[in-house]
């Protein structure tokens, strides 16, 4: 089986796996919200983490660890209070659907390679929304930009991070960033807020307030918190090789599927994510003719619902295409060989149905 779906989810990091081993033993079962020994010590770890992962961000703010990147998003996004929002039109549904459900709500188009142009016009909002890399196609938006430009009409500026976190630098102009573990070699079921300084939030979750000076309420998992932790280590750690690394197999792949036509811009987008499309190309077949490689034909949390990609479409292509489209991802473990031997077993069963 050859995997080529990180966007969906990365595999687990040895080290995250460690660092999460001594809070699922024997030993290790404190409630980091207790006071006596077992408790202080799964609450020191829980800290740990909490500083690994503020490594990833801008310097000052708060890192509130929640359960997903989704409830990260809501959030921010609910308890920032906004009445108005401006999102791009490129949002994963956790931007989209949560401001469309709580807000009035302005889309910011983009241009046929996937960019959000920061010199047009910004609709007066209280909140506005710009995802750093797109899940579907891999463009970097320029988000310290376009939060300036948030910031000059008085909102305040949401930057879903999920994909560019540990790769990429940080969005330093926003007031809230979001981050999934699962999405940079951590665990699932863990992702985390970030707040700036003096931005002031509802909680979304009663019931305690265990998290985030009262921000968020429920027991927090030591283990997930350490998984996490120790995944944004070492992305801190091994960002220059693991960027190396993604450039080199991104040229590897776009040798071999030269033919095929690029969804979204080449230059302003993360490497190690290529959206391909084939005119004709039945993708349900090609995904059963290639069944030992893991690839995915659109965005994972919008897999099985049969309707087009509403960011293929926002970029200007017909249904048509969209459904003629691919996405391949690939990061720190996957091999070069083995990366050239899926993309020309893909490519033969695409000309095998003459596409």
């Amino acid at each position: 089986m050859t995997y080529l779906d990180y966007q969906a989810t990365t595999p687990l990091a040895a080290e995250a796996r460690g660092a999460m081993q001594h809070w699922l033993a024997e030993d290790g079962f404190g409630n980091p919200h207790s006071p006596h020994r077992l408790g202080r010590a799964a609450a020191a770890a829980v800290e740990v983490a909490r500083e690994q992962v503020a490594a990833l961000l801008p310097p000052g703010g708060q890192v509130v660890f929640t359960g997903s990147a989704t409830e990260a998003l809501n959030l921010a996004i609910q308890g920032s209070g906004a009445r108005t929002a401006a999102v791009s039109a490129i949002e994963h549904a956790a931007v989209l659907d949560t401001a469309r459900a709580c807000c009035e709500t302005a889309v910011l188009p983009v241009d046929a390679k996937g960019l959000v142009d920061p010199e047009a016009a910004m609709p007066p909002a209280d909140l506005v929304a710009v995802v750093q890399v797109n899940n579907e196609i891999g463009t970097i938006q320029p988000v310290d930009a376009l939060a300036a430009r948030a910031r000059e009409t008085g909102a305040l500026f949401l930057c879903d991070a999920v994909q560019g976190a540990g790769k990429i630098a940080a969005p330093q102009g926003a007031d809230l960033i979001a981050l999934s573990a699962h999405k940079l070699y951590g665990p699932k079921g863990i992702g985390a807020l970030w707040v700036r300084g003096g931005v002031s939030l509802r909680p979304l979750i009663y019931g305690g307030g265990q998290e985030g000076r009262g921000l968020r309420s429920g027991t927090l998992s030591p283990a997930l918190c350490a998984g996490f932790g120790a995944a944004a280590a070492l992305a801190v750690a091994q960002r220059e090789e693991d960027a190396d690394h993604v450039e080199a197999l991104w040229h590897a792949a776009r040798d071999v599927l030269a033919r095929w036509e690029l969804n979204g811009s080449e230059s302003q987008r993360w490497h190690g994510n290529l959206n391909l499309r084939l005119d004709g190309l039945d993708v349900a077949r090609l995904m059963s003719d290639c069944r030992s490689i893991q690839f995915s034909a659109g965005s994972a949390c919008a897999s099985g619902s049969g309707r087009p990609s509403h960011v293929l479409r926002a970029i200007g292509l017909s249904d048509a295409q969209a459904k003629s489209s691919i996405r391949l991802g690939f990061g720190r473990y996957t091999v070069r060989d083995d990366l050239i031997a899926a993309c020309r077993a893909i490519d033969a069963a695409a000309r095998e149905q003459g596409a």
